[in-house]
């Protein structure tokens, strides 16, 4: 899976002209479900984004999470992630999951998010959407569990209690 999160001050989606999902504070995650993704990205990435420290203390340093803020996270799912751009000047996207497979997991992945007591708006799954932000920053993190699995140490998996 692959993610874009940009730390926001706000954040909203809208198909149609309609909206359908906004935050206040907190994160935005651009979404990319790749073919061989399944539960165990969903677990990882949702635990390492919950609990990222990318949100400034009271003295400008970096050691709040969007957890420890009680920021919200706005996840559009977006499978131009994983465009393959080494070829020619069209993106091929055969590295991204199918959407029948893809939608499950990004539905999981914002449940595992809520799970965590955080408030998750999402998108529209294969809808043309617009997206509005505030960048706050600019802040703004790739993350990828390919690099976890090259580097054979995933993130460590933290059981810290619930914050509301």
């Amino acid at each position: 899976m692959r993610a874009v999160l940009q730390r926001v001050n706000r954040a909203e989606v809208r198909v149609e002209g309609v909206q359908v999902g906004a935050i206040g504070s907190g994160l935005l995650v651009l979404l990319g479900v790749g073919q061989e993704d399944g539960p165990d990205e969903v677990r990882l990435l949702a635990d390492k984004i919950v609990h990222l420290r990318i949100f400034s203390d009271a003295e400008g340093k970096f050691n709040l999470s969007v957890l420890d803020v009680g920021g919200g996270v706005l996840v559009v799912s977006q499978f131009t992630l994983f465009a393959d751009t080494r070829r020619g000047r069209r993106p091929s996207f055969t590295g991204a999951a199918p959407p029948e497979r893809a939608a499950p997991l990004v539905e999981r992945f914002m449940d595992e998010i809520r799970a965590a007591g955080l408030a998750v708006a999402g998108g529209r799954f294969g809808a043309h959407m617009e997206v509005e932000l505030v960048n706050d920053g600019p802040v703004t993190v790739l993350l990828d569990s390919e690099d976890w699995k090259r580097s054979r140490k995933p993130p460590k998996r933290t059981n810290a209690p619930e914050h509301h």
